[in-house]
């Protein structure tokens, strides 16, 4: 399995990848599997560009995982936020999910992050045991989710380096 950062030609793998992940777990997305059915190749270049996105890639060129991190609105300049992990069901627990976490790991370091950020929706488990696992604390911080006012999501962290040390 690599694991890379893909480009705005990568449109394509992208979109397959996402809504592959839309359609197998819908629940565990801020977004909906019918609103991104109709996003055109315009929309899937501009989130390209706009975001840093990874995929893991089979040894046939099929995507099997997906993770985005972005500079979240309103957050602190050195956070960085992960959206969108997703790993196919086959390739649970191969190590796919920590190749991708690694990946933007390595990329907030490198942008000078301090922190990086994520809200796991309540009652995903498996999610929530590779984010502590990968070194991500639960911050007690919760909000109700916005396309679903019935659920509730909770903040984890991973802190990369302290503030003292800036």
């Amino acid at each position: 399995m690599l694991v890379q950062q893909v480009v705005e030609n990568d449109w394509k793998l992208v979109q397959d990848v996402r809504l592959r992940a839309l359609r197998e777990d819908p629940d565990v997305f801020g977004a909906s599997l019918a609103r991104e059915e109709r996003f055109t190749e315009s929309h899937w270049r501009m989130r390209i560009r706009t975001t840093t996105t990874w995929v893991a890639v089979d040894d046939d060129g099929v995507g099997r995982g997906i993770v985005t991190m972005m500079q979240e609105p309103g957050s602190p300049v050195d956070d960085r936020h992960i959206v969108a992990l997703w790993v196919a069901s086959e390739s649970r627990r191969h190590g796919v999910g920590w190749a991708l976490l690694d990946a933007v790991r390595q990329a907030a370091v490198a942008q000078d992050a301090r922190t990086v950020s994520l809200w796991l929706l309540d009652g995903n488990h498996a999610a929530g045991d590779l984010f502590v696992r990968a070194g991500f604390t639960r911050t007690g911080e919760r909000q109700v989710v916005p396309r679903d006012p019935s659920q509730t999501e909770e903040r984890y962290v991973l802190t990369l380096r302290d503030a003292a040390t800036t």
